[in-house]
C-alpha cells in the first residue's frame, strides 16, 4: 500500500495501514449524471425549463468562487442562487431549493465509483478498519444508507458532526479518537490536495491523492 504525501501523484511506500479513511463527493461518489442536470430537472418542475450544460458551467464558476462556505443548509441556497442567478426571477430558486436540497440526499442523484467496492472489500479482507471523513452536512449518513454504503465504515465524521472543516487537524484527530489510533496508523485517502492531503498530514496522517483519472483507488492496495 502506497501513500501520497506530496502535491503530485507520486507515491511513497508506508507499511500497511490499520485503518483508511476516504473523502466522500469526487472521491467514493460523484453527481450522477450531473449537477447541472440535477439542477436542470428539479428546475423544470417548477416551471423553468433551463440548459444542463449551462448550469454545470455556473455551477463550477460558482464552486470556484465560493467563499467561508461551511457546508451548511443556508451555505447550499446561496450557492444555488449565485448558479441560477439571471436564469429565473428573483427569487425564484427560493420556490425549489427545498426540493433541490432533498434531492441531493437521495441515491438516485449520485453514482458510487466503479472502483470503490472492489477496494472496499480487499480492505475489509485485509483486516483494514474503514472510515469516512467529509465535510458534509447533516445529510450525508442518510444519503449513505440510501446508497448502502454506509455499512463498511466503523467511523464516520462529517464536519457537520465535528464542528470542524477540513483541512482542519480537528476533523482527522477525531477520527483518530473514534478509532482508538495514532494518526500515523490511518491513511487518509481523498480528491483534494488542500483538503485532503494537506489536512490530513497536519494531523499526523499519510494521505493518498486520489487524481481521477491518473489513478485509482486500486493504487492504495
Amino acid at each position: 500500500m502506497r501513500a501520497d504525501t506530496s502535491v503530485r501523484s507520486t507515491h511513497l511506500p508506508m507499511a500497511r495501514p490499520k485503518a483508511v479513511t476516504f473523502d466522500v463527493g469526487g472521491t467514493l461518489i460523484e453527481p450522477w449524471p450531473s449537477v447541472g442536470d440535477i439542477y436542470a430537472r428539479v428546475a423544470a418542475e417548477h416551471g423553468f425549463e433551463l440548459s444542463a450544460a449551462a448550469l454545470n458551467e455556473r455551477f463550477r464558476a460558482a464552486w470556484q468562487a465560493r467563499r467561508d462556505f461551511k457546508h451548511r443548509r443556508e451555505d447550499w441556497a446561496r450557492l444555488v442562487d449565485r448558479t441560477f442567478g439571471t436564469l429565473v426571477p428573483s427569487g425564484a430558486t427560493g420556490t425549489f431549493f427545498d426540493t433541490l436540497y432533498d434531492r441531493f440526499a437521495e441515491a438516485d442523484a449520485w453514482r458510487v465509483f466503479d472502483d470503490v467496492w472492489p477496494a472496499l472489500h480487499s480492505l475489509t479482507q485485509l483486516q483494514v478498519k474503514l472510515g469516512i471523513i467529509s465535510n458534509w452536512d447533516e445529510r450525508l449518513r442518510p444519503l449513505l444508507r440510501n446508497l448502502k454504503l454506509d455499512e463498511p465504515f466503523a467511523v464516520i465524521v462529517s464536519s457537520h458532526e465535528a464542528g470542524y472543516l477540513k483541512p482542519a487537524p480537528e476533523i482527522f484527530l477525531a477520527a483518530a479518537h473514534q478509532f482508538a489510533l495514532a494518526p500515523a496508523e490511518i491513511l487518509h485517502v481523498g480528491d483534494t490536495v488542500a483538503e485532503d492531503i494537506e489536512g490530513a498530514r497536519a494531523a499526523g496522517m499519510p494521505g493518498f491523492w486520489l487524481d481521477r483519472p491518473r489513478n485509482s483507488l486500486a493504487h492504495i492496495l
